[in-house]
């Protein structure tokens, strides 16, 4: 395993595509480091990338957009065939910046947005802007709770410690394009989450080409792992 500018980047050993791993809102590119080396077991060369959205600065004006900038930047670096792996949030800039990315094969939403053009987290939370005293939503308070409920109290302290602010402007902007209508694209419903309802990650998943359950909470990166990277190997396998 190879480790540059703070981001994983391994050697496949059986042939398989490269897969682009997306994190979600408030997250960063730390909270694959557990699926990483289980993806290279299965013989994946793995990217991760970080969203500019997600910053401990208190005045980051980043957004959707240039999340979705930064995603296909990482997209053009690769000679090949890609699937991507988008979790939670992160599925909102995937959808944008594969629907451009003609090396994207195949798109797998994990607990993630799979939203339509035109559509953004504000509008499908009933139109109203999430609160916050700056540019940023700060850490939930139940974030425990509500993104690691089936990890180890100890563990779960630690990912919540590593947690940034998000960006309000993320949450605000529309999508303008959405690469599941024209991509072959999977859904994970994670049955046990406390951050996203299950049964609406399941009508998300209708839009999908397969939907995959995990009875897992909202982050199988870290408490499954390795089942996590059997499943994405298994689909890509059939």
């Amino acid at each position: 395993m190879i480790l540059f500018e703070g981001r994983f980047m391994t050697t496949a050993v059986h042939g398989k595509p490269t897969i682009l791993l997306v994190h979600g809102a408030w997250h960063g590119a730390w909270c694959w480091d557990r699926l990483v080396p289980e993806l290279a077991a299965q013989g994946w060369h793995t990217l991760t990338v970080g969203l500019p959205s997600a910053s401990a600065g208190s005045n980051e004006t980043a957004g959707m957009y240039d999340d979705a900038r930064a995603i296909r930047a990482r997209l053009d670096e690769v000679d090949g065939p890609v699937t991507v792996l988008a979790h939670s949030y992160g599925g909102v800039p995937v959808t944008e910046a594969a629907a451009s990315a003609p090396n994207v094969s195949r798109i797998l939403y994990l607990a993630g947005f799979q939203l339509d053009e035109g559509d953004s987290l504000v509008s499908e939370s009933g139109g109203q802007l999430p609160s916050g005293d700056t540019g940023t939503l700060p850490v939930p308070d139940n974030a425990a709770k509500a993104l690691f409920n089936d990890i180890a109290a100890e563990e779960a302290d630690r990912a919540v410690r590593r947690l940034v602010p998000q960006s309000i402007r993320s949450f605000s902007e529309p999508l303008t394009a959405a690469a599941w209508k024209t991509v072959s694209s999977r859904y994970i419903v994670c049955e046990h989450d406390e951050m996203l309802p299950p049964a609406y990650q399941e009508s998300m998943g209708k839009r999908a080409h397969r939907l995959y359950r995990l009875p897992s909470g909202h982050s199988p990166f870290l408490s499954m792992a390795t089942r996590l990277a059997e499943l994405i190997t298994e689909d890509a396998d059939s």
